[in-house]
């Protein structure tokens, strides 16, 4: 069975995979399997990027987000005769099959399928199964400059799927991510008598569950805590020759920077 496995430590956001996709399939007739898709509105590999933060602290956060070919698909369970779930995994509609049947739109919970209103059939991602086919690996996965996305057999990732993530509504998604960044907490510390940051502050984040992470301020004053998951927090700031501050009940919905502690001279 084939999977995808992407590593959001190496997507740089240049949306090579998304034009790789138009690339492959606007104006290209690759029947059986596709019909061409639209110039326009259809993104069968969509690039997603989140803002993380508040300035100065920001992060942005790079997903490649495509079908994810599932396991216990819906669109397979109500519709097996239209759409199929191939033995090496990949999800198929049948762009025959699936004309004037709108409603296999409405049906993925991932929003991944779209209606193609030229043609009148849906339409998705089907990793390119004619190139799998062929031998070679997906467009978006060939073209990706700097091999942060990735095909190939389950069992040659196994140990990196260990350690990744999916987006899973329960249905067995069969797209891999690793490296995910989280949320953070960042802040600052500096002191206004001398208009100077603190560099090499103890900072300690209370985690949730009570236990600790530490830090230390860097060359601009900046701590940084990141892959967080939502929760309660709190983060106290020590510096010799300071008083300590501290900031309690940090509710963490978002990444958030909570600004720049004026650390008085003790």
């Amino acid at each position: 069975m084939k999977v995808f496995v992407i590593d959001q430590k190496y997507c740089n956001g240049c949306y090579g995979c998304q034009i790789a996709c138009k690339d492959e399939h606007c104006g290209n007739d690759w029947m059986p399997y596709q019909k061409p898709q639209p110039e326009l509105g259809h993104f069968w590999m969509k690039l997603q990027e989140t803002t993380h933060g508040q300035v100065p602290r920001v992060k942005l956060e790079y997903r490649p987000y495509m079908c994810q070919q599932c396991d216990k698909c819906p669109l397979v369970e109500q519709w097996p005769d239209i759409v199929t779930k191939r033995d090496d995994g990949l999800v198929c509609i049948d762009p025959v099959k699936a004309e004037g049947k709108k409603e296999l739109v409405d049906a993925c919970p991932y929003g991944v399928v779209y209606w193609n209103e030229e043609l009148s059939i849906a339409q998705k991602c089907d990793g390119c199964a004619h190139l799998v086919d062929a031998g070679e690996v997906p467009h978006c996965v060939d073209l990706c400059p700097t091999n942060a996305i990735r095909f190939g057999d389950e069992e040659d990732f196994k140990d990196e799927i260990a350690k990744a993530t999916r987006i899973d509504m329960g249905t067995e998604s069969r797209v891999y991510y690793l490296n995910a960044p989280g949320l953070f907490i960042g802040g600052g510390a500096w002191n206004s008598d001398d208009d100077e940051v603190i560099i090499g502050a103890k900072v300690t984040l209370t985690m949730p569950d009570g236990t600790t992470k530490t830090t230390e301020t860097d060359d601009f004053g900046d701590f940084w805590f990141r892959g967080l998951e939502s929760g309660t927090y709190d983060v106290a700031i020590e510096a010799a020759g300071y008083a300590s501050v501290d900031k309690k009940g940090i509710n963490l919905a978002k990444s958030l920077n909570i600004g720049d502690f004026d650390m008085a001279k003790a």
